[in-house]
């Protein structure tokens, strides 16, 4: 996949064709910590079940649970409609069991919901005016999805059981047919947020010239699903991994009910 559709997968999926990170990055957490919450898919110590009888929430409720600018001080928050991919049918992978994770990255429903809402939120660059300082850029892709009855704790679970069976790699195409690579998903520890959290990494090829690292973590509360992909422009490429910034996580998984 090329640099350049690779930077709206990671930089969209980041903005940059694994999401428009996976999708686009293809190529070119609280302070608390428990082993309860690595990408295993188990729960938190606190986890609890959605009830039997939850409904799944409409687009419009779920844009309204979107974090706004207001609620995140040092941050820039936009609308993820330009540069997210906005179906799963934009989203294509050659292994079944790793759509979930393709899809998380994207912003998308990981489960089995069409139906999701998401954002951007930017840290507000520091430094001067020249062009290195422009590129400082730390954008975080945020997914909303809902469920019925118990399709919150199945999605998780799906995405659990994809780091295992993608352990090995994958290959994405997105709707524009640009092939991105995953070569390896390893679990990470998520944050502790939520009833339940389950957190990735994923290596992706840049067209031969190295591997870069992206992060991916999925959060449940309730019958609502957060999915959280960030991607630091400046060091795009490279090997090091973007964190997902806590403070972002806290905050939207708090305005989750």
């Amino acid at each position: 996949m090329k640099r350049s559709t690779g930077v709206r997968m990671c930089a969209t999926a980041a903005v940059g064709a694994l999401s428009l990170a996976l999708v686009t990055g293809c190529s070119s957490g609280s302070d608390k910590k428990s082993d309860d919450t690595k990408a295993s898919g188990s729960a938190s110590a606190s986890a609890a079940a959605p009830a039997a009888t939850a409904k799944a929430l409409a687009k419009p409720e779920l844009e309204k649970l979107l974090l706004t600018q207001a609620e995140v001080k040092g941050y820039r928050v936009d609308d993820g409609d330009d540069t997210l991919p906005k179906s799963k049918a934009e989203v294509k992978t050659d292994k079944p069991a790793c759509d979930p994770l393709a899809w998380a990255t994207a912003g998308l429903a990981p489960g089995d919901k069409d139906v999701s809402a998401s954002n951007t939120i930017a840290a507000e660059p520091k430094g001067g005016k020249d062009i290195e300082s422009a590129l400082q850029v730390e954008m975080t892709f945020v997914g909303l999805s809902s469920y019925d009855g118990d399709g919150a704790e199945k999605a998780m679970k799906a995405v659990s059981d994809g780091v295992k069976a993608c352990s090995g790699g994958y290959r994405l195409t997105t709707e524009e047919e640009q092939d991105g690579k995953v070569t390896k998903v390893t679990a990470d520890q998520g944050s502790g947020q939520g009833d339940e959290t389950v957190a990735f990494t994923q290596s992706v090829d840049m067209d031969g010239q190295g591997t870069a690292q992206f992060r991916t973590e999925v959060v449940r509360k309730g019958n609502t699903v957060a999915t959280f992909y960030t991607v630091n422009f400046a060091d795009f490429g490279a090997t090091k991994v973007a964190e997902i910034p806590a403070a972002v996580v806290q905050a939207q998984i708090a305005k989750i009910k």
